[in-house]
């Protein structure tokens, strides 16, 4: 039996290119929208009223190391991009196919296939094979590639294939074992650390090879001034140049890693607050296209350690729309150019039917408040472990219903 359609009514849209929200209705068939604006719903449809709320696409979350339906759902994100920094990596198309399936019906995985066999940086892994069975993109996963041929080859191949290569920028002949950026907060807490430069060496190695080779490539976090120049200039060459970052790099400082804590132990580490205003203004200015949440639930056995120990990573699913519309009430962004970040840009990068709201566009859609407050409780999240330097900290904006292909999901 078929799904009854659905209308969603007495909403503000958040529509492609409009600058504010637009009061209308969306109207859904089987699993797209088939009409937007002033559309009725008809006589056996579903109806949901929004109660004047916002209705945009559900987030397209663009590099998470675990899938954690519960706290995605929690988030709003109807969909994400699996790193390919798994145990065993996604090296093989089998791995790539059974994670492209691992999440339906009411989530969507798009795995990103390894770059390299084993993730060690040396040997290419079976790029088409993998974009048969389902690889978005192909990438380094958290290291990068420092064998330049390799590279080379690699982008060359990524071109042919017309698959964006999502990169992670630290030259690793520079961080070696740092877990925190050179400068005062490192020397005081006694910390390994590494020059912030590690970064934009790495994007002006890998930009240099992008000329040769006319890859897209999407630099996955870009988090110092220096690097975020490099990007603004490639791009204004006409370069097929994207770049990302998460909430917690336009957010904190390294003065969050104060008192050794962990759960700020992240990878790229926090940088100065310098490099914090350059990725607002980066942000507002459109040099960074890609806002994501680094999803990577860590719990005790990783985190509560020695911080030069611990693992990196944060579980990022649940704050990442809400710390976002922090930059639309500082007015550093809009809230249709945030929700861009968020949405239609990261699906853009993954050529995937999502994260816009338009006639045949899949049905992923969120309604959320934005001014509807909550705190933070790192013992309360639905993801698998609750590492997150945000904790106790108070938000606004929350997902009130959410919809996968046109059914409901519970939240």
């Amino acid at each position: 039996m078929n799904q009854n359609a659905l209308t969603i009514t007495n909403a503000h849209l958040i529509l492609p290119g409009e600058k504010h929200a637009v009061k209308g209705n969306v109207r859904v068939e089987a699993d797209h929208i088939v009409a937007l604006g002033d559309v009725h719903a008809e006589a056996d449809d579903i109806v949901v009223d929004a109660k004047g709320q916002y209705v945009a696409p559900g987030l397209v979350d663009l590099g998470v190391f675990s899938i954690d339906k519960p706290a995605f759902h929690f988030g709003g994100i109807t969909r994400a991009a699996l790193m390919a920094d798994q145990n065993p990596p996604l090296d093989h198309p089998a791995r790539v196919r059974f994670a492209a399936q691992s999440g339906k019906p009411d989530f969507w995985v798009h795995p990103l296939g390894g770059a390299t066999r084993d993730m060690a940086g040396n040997n290419m892994a079976e790029l088409a094979l993998m974009k048969d069975a389902g690889a978005r993109a192909i990438t380094t996963g958290r290291r990068w590639i420092a064998d330049t041929g390799t590279m080379l080859r690699l982008m060359q191949y990524c071109a042919m294939l017309d698959l964006p290569l999502i990169l992670h920028s630290e030259d690793h002949g520079l961080t070696g074992d740092a877990v925190a950026t050179s400068g005062e907060m490192a020397t005081r807490l006694g910390l390994p650390s590494a020059p912030k430069e590690a970064e934009s060496i790495a994007i002006e190695r890998d930009l240099a090879l992008g000329r040769l080779s006319d890859a897209h490539l999407h630099f996955r976090q870009v988090t110092t001034e220096a690097g975020l120049k490099l990007i603004r200039a490639a791009k204004s060459e006409g370069m097929r140049v994207t770049c990302g970052i998460t909430p917690a790099h336009f957010m904190l400082s390294e003065v969050a890693i104060g008192e050794f804590r962990t759960f700020a132990r992240l990878s790229p580490p926090l940088r100065h607050e310098d490099d914090r205003q350059a990725c607002l203004e980066a942000l507002a200015d459109g040099t960074i296209d890609v806002i994501s949440s680094g999803h990577d639930p860590r719990g005790p056995e990783d985190k509560r350690l020695p911080f030069a120990d611990a693992r990196p990573g944060m579980a990022g699913a649940e704050t990442l729309l809400p710390l976002t519309l922090n930059l639309v009430r500082d007015g550093v962004l809009s809230l249709p150019d945030a929700l861009a970040k968020l949405t239609s840009n990261p699906a853009r990068i993954l050529n995937v039917n999502a994260g816009i709201l338009a006639t045949g566009a899949e049905a992923d859609i969120m309604i959320f408040a934005d001014d509807k407050p909550w705190i933070v409780d790192s013992a309360k999240m639905a993801a698998a472990a609750g590492n997150t330097p945000f904790d106790k900290m108070p938000v606004q904006g929350r997902v009130i219903r959410l919809l996968k292909s046109g059914k409901e999901v519970a939240l």
